[in-house]
């Protein structure tokens, strides 16, 4: 019975925080087309400063380290693949455009990059170096870094949060839970609602960086090779029940199954 109220109670909660029914961009030849809830008084803007000034202090701290790297042939690769991404961006969503875009290169063993809110890209070196990536590979992990931006999966997460931790407030205040419920909406949420949305934004970020990538005149049978290689670097990673990224295999097979539509883009694209 708790967990029906539970349920419940979390249901309520969304509906409660202010959120509202959006799609972010446009569905492209992949079909992207879910709605997305975003909180209303957290605005893209209010999202995008935050994270631009986050995304500075990291540039700075990375800097007296003398671990940003605006100069090696790797930094101004970057730089070249992002531009022709970016140049993109806006058929997805047209108010990229005026985004402040930025890309830098961080001297790190890690295998890890990412875009943020607004456009803020950062890529780690030991990416690029240990899996020996080609420009291509490049522009596949890039496009779907970038997609998770025009898509505003962090803003959608934050709501999500906020609307989780409104829902539990008002089961323990509503319905008497104690700490042993709360702990087990606790379970029940990341479970049941957060890991499997954020793999499903690991698919949309794969199929629209994929288009990205075609359109931008990069070959999409790299996101393939790409995400073979990271099979074999990241040997031991958790099953996809447990992770918010889908496992290789199978996005690997979702990969396949869009690149024919895809295939036409970067056949007409500018090389």
């Amino acid at each position: 019975m708790n967990k029906i109220l539970m349920v419940s109670a979390l249901s309520a909660g969304l509906l409660l925080a202010g959120c509202q029914s959006v799609n972010t961009t446009s569905g492209g030849a992949v079909g992207v087309e879910r709605k997305q809830y975003m909180f209303s008084m957290l605005s893209t803007a209010e999202v995008n400063q935050m994270y631009a000034q986050s995304y500075q202090k990291t540039m700075g701290e990375a800097k007296a380290q003398g671990a940003l790297d605006k100069t090696s042939s790797d930094a101004k690769r970057l730089q070249v693949i992002a531009d022709r991404l970016i140049a993109q961006a806006p058929v997805f969503r047209p108010d990229s455009a005026q985004w402040n875009w930025e890309v830098n290169l961080i001297k790190s063993d890690e295998l890890n990059a990412n875009c943020g809110p607004g456009g803020k890209i950062m890529f780690y070196s030991g990416l690029i170096d240990q899996l020996k990536l080609t420009d291509a590979e490049i522009a596949a992990i890039m496009g779907h870094e970038i997609a998770h931006a025009l898509r505003e999966h962090g803003r959608e997460a934050m709501s999500k949060a906020y609307g989780i931790e409104m829902a539990k407030q008002g089961a323990g205040a509503i319905f008497g839970l104690g700490q042993d419920s709360l702990a087990l909406a606790d379970t029940v949420a990341n479970y049941g609602m957060t890991l499997p949305n954020s793999r499903g934004n690991e698919n949309e970020a794969d199929l629209i960086g994929l288009e990205l990538a075609a359109r931008a005149g990069y070959d999409p049978n790299a996101a393939i090779t790409l995400w073979n290689k990271m099979a074999k670097a990241s040997e031991g990673a958790p099953p996809e029940f447990m992770s918010t990224h889908p496992s290789s295999s199978s996005r690997i097979a979702s990969l396949q199954a869009a690149i024919p539509k895809v295939m036409p883009l970067y056949q007409q694209a500018k090389k």
